[in-house]
């Protein structure tokens, strides 16, 4: 016997390609933890590059605060660990997990913009305050591509998945 949903909330978990029907495994536990490491790796690795290319086109920036590694490292690692723990959830709940994880990706990131906003009304210079919103672009870039790439869902025998990463959702659209 199926559950019937409500229809807006039926609706609305469609839309965001919510099935619970995945026709793929989720990615191996080995996986998921090599694509972590890369991802903080990767990020960390970024912000500091982003620091020293930001701090060298500003100079005025240097010394600023957030561009401390200890006080961008902590952030960065909680928020890959977070996202690195969203990835296999999201390959079990959704048959079109790519497509899903980018568009949480691109909202988390926006949400995450929110405090760099706060910093610059609160009056913290506006291209320390870019550079900050830049280095949140760069680790939902590397995270997102680490997961995907090195984690990705692993098709059964019975249901391949296209090569091109399309999901199995657009065939069934009616």
């Amino acid at each position: 016997m199926a559950v019937q949903l409500p229809p807006p909330l039926d609706r609305a978990l469609r839309l965001a390609r919510v099935d619970f029907a995945p026709a793929h495994r989720p990615p191996s536990a080995a996986r998921i933890v090599a694509a972590s490491v890369i991802s903080v790796v990767g990020s960390l690795a970024a912000d500091a590059a982003l620091v020293a290319i930001g701090t060298a086109i500003f100079p005025a920036t240097r010394g600023y605060v957030h561009f401390r590694f200890s006080d961008y490292a902590k952030l960065t690692v909680i928020g890959v660990v977070i996202a690195c723990l969203a990835w296999p959830i999201v390959t079990r709940i959704s048959s079109a997990p790519r497509w899903l994880f980018l568009r949480m990706a691109v909202l988390v990131t926006l949400v995450l913009w929110l405090p760099d906003l706060y910093i610059l009304a609160k009056g913290d210079p506006p291209q320390a305050v870019a550079v900050l919103m830049v280095m949140h672009l760069a680790i939902a870039l590397v995270t997102y591509n680490c997961l995907v790439r090195i984690a990705p869902v692993e098709a059964t025998g019975a249901a391949r998945m296209p090569a091109s990463g399309a999901d199995r959702y657009a065939s069934r659209r009616t």
